[in-house]
């Protein structure tokens, strides 16, 4: 729902990045990780793992958010995804982008097979839970991602079932 006051500007297009989209997604995520709402990486790997990405682009053409999506198995060997670097820049924030991009990543999540999307936050995760994220399911999450989450940002592992 867009934030009372704020110019209406809808996505123009939720895509699959490319390598050279690096470079934006990059910058578009830095602020997030100086805050701790997301790990740190350097541009080289948000080139090696373009794939993963969508990101949203305003119709003047600028990247607004991104998201990302990787296949991994739960811990009993089933089929889902872990949703990571999840950000929409501050200025577009209330717009509908992230929930265009929370969409755009579910049925992407559902198209490869996914019964399930695994995500952490450090925040409060209300855009998760309104596109059907409930908090929980440490248990079952992928235990290769699930070990590589750290205590010291205060994540809370979210869980939505698509089938």
């Amino acid at each position: 729902m867009p934030r009372p006051g704020l110019r209406s500007e809808p996505v123009a297009v939720v895509r699959p990045a490319g390598r050279s989209d690096a470079a934006a997604v990059h910058r578009l995520s830095v602020p997030f990780a100086r805050e701790g709402a997301l790990r740190y990486r350097p541009a080289s790997r948000y080139a090696r793992d373009a794939a993963d990405f969508l990101v949203a682009e305003t119709a003047h053409g600028d990247l607004a958010g991104c998201v990302a999506l990787r296949a991994r198995s739960d811990a009993r060997g089933r089929a889902a995804a872990v949703l990571y670097n999840f950000c929409v820049a501050d200025g577009s924030q209330g717009r509908g982008i992230g929930s265009a991009l929370l969409r755009a990543v579910l049925a992407e999540a559902a198209a490869r097979g996914a019964s399930r999307v695994f995500t952490a936050t450090a925040g409060r995760g209300l855009l998760f839970l309104r596109h059907g994220f409930v908090v929980g399911g440490e248990e079952e999450a992928p235990p290769g991602w699930r070990s590589r989450l750290d205590p010291a940002r205060g994540s809370r592992v979210l869980v939505c079932a698509l089938t």
